[in-house]
């Protein structure tokens, strides 16, 4: 790691003020069907909030609930269709977005995907299980599991851990070694999940 490299760590930067967490995402939608075909029907997020977008009345915003109460948002309109097409965009763009799955379910969601007659690909990353397709409208969606058990309140200190360990060994990424060692540096437990066989699949999502 070179000298000028910002340094990793779970603790509050000296900065004017601290977020508290996320509060939601918006994301332009097509229409209000589709969307909720994938989201609420297939990925089973709940929709808690439907109202006009306060922006712009003509267009109506979503509201789902993603599992434990952070919130993604759309924006749709009747006039608007899907466009599954892959989504082309540069600096400032959204590459993709990634919600939790339980390990435990992670062959029904992909049984799910499958009888949805939706393409996908599962990747081991490390320190998580990862699973891409796409929404309607070409937007890369990940479904991504924890390999091991992590506490909310205390991933970041477990992630950046894995962090200092893999740079010690001078591992070009943090793997589930690195993950396992973390945890039991930190005295919490480190039993793996069991989940598929996959490739690492280094440079193969766009």
């Amino acid at each position: 790691m070179s000298d000028d490299a910002p340094p990793i760590t779970a603790d509050r930067p000296d900065s004017p003020f601290h977020t508290t967490g996320t509060d939601h995402v918006t994301v332009w939608g097509s229409n209000e069907a589709d969307t909720l075909a994938f989201y609420r029907d297939l990925l089973g997020m709940p929709l808690v909030l439907r109202q006009p977008n306060l922006d712009d009345p003509s267009q109506t915003h979503l509201f789902f609930d993603t599992g434990d109460g952070r919130i993604i948002t759309f924006f749709v309109s009747d006039e608007r269709e899907s466009n599954p097409q892959p989504q082309r965009s540069g600096v400032g763009g959204v590459h993709h977005l990634s919600f939790g799955v339980d390990p435990e379910r992670f062959g029904e969601v992909m049984a799910a995907l499958d009888d949805d007659g939706r393409g996908y690909n599962v990747f081991d990353r490390g320190i998580f299980h990862s699973l891409y397709t796409r929404d309607n409208n070409g937007l890369v969606i990940e479904l991504a599991t924890d390999k091991y058990e992590i506490p909310d309140d205390r991933r970041g200190e477990v992630l950046a851990t894995a962090q200092r360990i893999r740079e010690d060994e001078g591992a070009d990424y943090a793997g589930e070694e690195h993950l396992a060692a973390a945890l039991e540096e930190l005295d919490l437990p480190a039993e793996p999940h069991d989940l598929p066989d996959a490739s690492s699949g280094v440079g193969g999502v766009e």
